[in-house]
């Protein structure tokens, strides 16, 4: 492996990072000219827009006949999606959540993750099953839409004017400009993706690792570069619905639309290797389900939380890389994690759960009696 191969991956990021930037500009423009309310341009439009890196590199890989790569790249940014930038957005301020999220979008994404698990039981997901996949994201995005468009009113899009800096009388040159950054984001996602999964094929075959472990990793964490962008800035600006509606679309999208889109290009399917569904899969079901509990409590993502999930995400790529280098520390680091933190961890989000289900009792409570 050469200087240049790395370079060459550096290259592509950069791509997938300014393609997927001019993306989401343009689309998020040309939402709120057709009147999508600002909350649904952050569950679709930009959290989509985000996840279009995952979408290109994933094709891709399908094309190209790499079908772990195409799946640890949608596993792994899920995993990194909730853990790594939720985490980090939370710690940097705590995270309001809405209550639509947790009685629609997370139950959701839970519900997709598990879809994932059932298709590629069999050991794939075929043609079919992309059909079905693809079919639920539109269903889902014209569901948000049309609630969107169905609540909007004329108040609520003169608040929106401002914010977005859209003019009543919306010109022919807009509409080109951001048609414009549409398509030129689109041809940058395909480059950067091309440079990216041919470079990281390379690096795998240098240091003997597999092509899954490459995907969970270095690609999973490259491609979510701009939802790691998003939430963070959208947590430092005080947008914290926004930071937490962009990762959660962009995990649902990324099972329904990618997987979907991937597997039916494909021509045999993607194949779902044995690693990926012993582990992988269900530790991404099971960072969907925990993000209930934590939600739930109060509404709010805490510091503290984050830090725990940034925590879990740090003992899952060590798992990674001890296992891909059969380390002879992996079985003493997998019992004490199964044996103590899993335990731990879980007893304390159950206590925090019933006493935030008790507070709230009990808010209802003094509302009642006054």
């Amino acid at each position: 492996m050469s200087f240049i191969v790395l370079v060459f991956l550096a290259i592509g990021l950069v791509l997938l990072v300014a393609g997927a930037e001019a993306l989401v500009r343009g689309a998020s423009q040309l939402a709120v000219i057709m009147g999508i309310s600002p909350l649904v341009i952050g569950l679709t439009v930009v959290a989509y827009g985000t996840s279009s890196p995952e979408m290109a590199v994933s094709v891709q890989a399908s094309f190209a006949g790499q079908a772990d790569i195409s799946v640890g790249n949608v596993v792994g940014s899920n995993i990194f999606n909730v853990l790594l930038i939720l985490g980090l957005a939370a710690t940097i301020s705590p995270l309001l959540v809405s209550r639509q999220l947790i009685r629609l979008d997370v139950p959701i994404m839970i519900g997709v993750s598990f879809l994932m698990l059932l298709f590629g039981l069999d050991g794939k997901i075929g043609r079919s099953d992309g059909v079905i996949l693809l079919i639920g994201g539109i269903a889902y995005t014209v569901f948000l839409i049309y609630e969107s468009r169905k609540e909007n009113n004329d108040a609520a899009q003169a608040e929106d004017v401002p914010e977005h800096g859209v003019r009543s009388g919306v010109s022919a040159q807009q509409w080109v400009v951001n048609l414009g950054l549409i398509i030129g984001g689109l041809v940058l996602l395909v480059l950067g993706s091309r440079l990216l999964v041919d470079n990281a094929i390379i690096i795998a075959q240098a240091f003997g690792v597999s092509e899954l472990v490459i995907g969970l990793t270095i690609i999973a964490a490259g491609t979510s570069l701009p939802e790691l962008a998003t939430s963070v800035i959208a947590s430092m600006r005080g947008e914290r619905d926004i930071a937490v509606g962009n990762v959660v679309g962009s995990n649902i999208f990324n099972i329904l639309a990618v997987i979907g889109l991937a597997a039916i290009v494909s021509p045999d399917g993607i194949n779902i290797s044995n690693a990926a569904l012993r582990f992988d899969i269900p530790v991404m079901i099971a960072v969907a389900i925990a993000c209930l509990p934590i939600f739930f409590t109060g509404y709010v993502i805490a510091r503290w939380e984050g830090l725990v999930f940034l925590a879990y995400y740090l003992a899952y790529a060590t798992y990674l890389i001890l296992d891909s280098t059969q380390h002879a520390s992996l079985p003493l680091f997998s019992t004490v994690f199964l044996a103590f933190v899993i335990p731990i961890t879980a007893s304390t989000l159950v206590i925090v759960t019933l006493r935030s289900i008790q507070a709230n009792r009990k808010r209802k409570k003094e509302r009642i009696n006054e």
